[in-house]
């Protein structure tokens, strides 16, 4: 961030803190733990300040998964407080999620910053595709699988969210939409996914970013906490928003939002690749 004038570093800050403020509203309305919205936020911010793009990517996913840990508990409060929140399903996933996590994080060193936004590119793509193009009839079955299916599956979202930095929701939600849960059960589920993977992930990528070159100052790891300063206040007023929005509009609506959504994180990251 050297060499930047005070102005420019106050519009950085305003940028984040709007981002913050839709990351939260997204957090309670989609169950996303707003992740989707911060990632190429924080990429954007990083790249215009000079952060090294050998780290760029993997401190914005970082620093994101700080903020969804507390935007998917302020989500998951609000939703519980309704009684929609599938408990035995989130209790099953206890193990096979974080366990997905610690996977992710092992070979996060491995994985070069294209890789990894490549892997937000094609995850977030294929999920809006179906979201948006899916029919009540495309299911896997009438009721959620048991073990080990389900374990396998935990371990997956776990795996996958930790890459993406994102709280699971865009993964859990077709999950559970995909055998017969309704999509505002699936929501609400979803952000204490987020929870599940946040937690264990922040420690994860501070480990693997543990005094590598190129992060910015008040950075541990891969966690740059200015970032998460900025962004977080807001980003928790405004989830409860974002709650009660979700359960009032209906659920094909919902699906579409979070689709078009999607598509467009999906074109802007693929844009970076090309």
């Amino acid at each position: 961030m050297a060499g930047m004038e005070w102005q420019q570093i106050a519009e950085f800050a305003i940028y984040l803190i709007v981002a913050g403020a839709f990351s939260g509203f997204l957090a309670g309305l989609f169950g996303i733990g707003g992740g989707t919205v911060l990632v190429p936020a924080f990429y954007q911010v990083f790249g215009a300040v000079g952060i090294d793009d050998a780290v760029r990517i993997q401190l914005s996913v970082g620093s994101s998964l700080a903020l969804v840990a507390a935007t998917s508990w302020r989500s998951l409060a609000a939703h519980r407080k309704r009684g929609i929140v599938d408990e035995e399903l989130l209790r099953s996933f206890r193990i096979s999620v974080p366990f997905g996590v610690l996977i992710a994080t092992l070979l996060l060193s491995s994985i070069s910053s294209y890789g990894l936004r490549a892997i937000f590119a094609a995850v977030c793509f294929a999920i809006a595709a179906k979201l948006l193009f899916g029919r009540d009839s495309w299911r896997l079955g009438t009721d959620i699988p048991q073990n080990p299916i389900r374990g396998i599956v935990g371990t997956i979202i776990g795996f996958l969210s930790t890459l993406m930095g994102i709280g699971g929701g865009v993964l859990n939600n077709t999950f559970m939409t995909s055998y017969g849960r309704p999509i505002h059960k699936a929501v609400a589920t979803s952000a204490g996914v987020g929870l599940l993977i946040a937690i264990p992930g922040v420690i994860g990528y501070v480990w693997a970013g543990w005094q590598k070159a190129g992060l910015p100052l008040l950075s541990t790891g891969y966690v740059n906490w200015l970032a998460v300063t900025l962004v977080l206040p807001l980003s928790l007023y405004v989830t409860p928003m974002g709650v009660k929005v979700a359960h009032a509009l209906p659920k094909r609506q919902l699906e579409a939002s979070l689709g078009l959504y999607l598509l467009s994180v999906a074109v802007r990251f693929i844009w970076t690749l090309v």
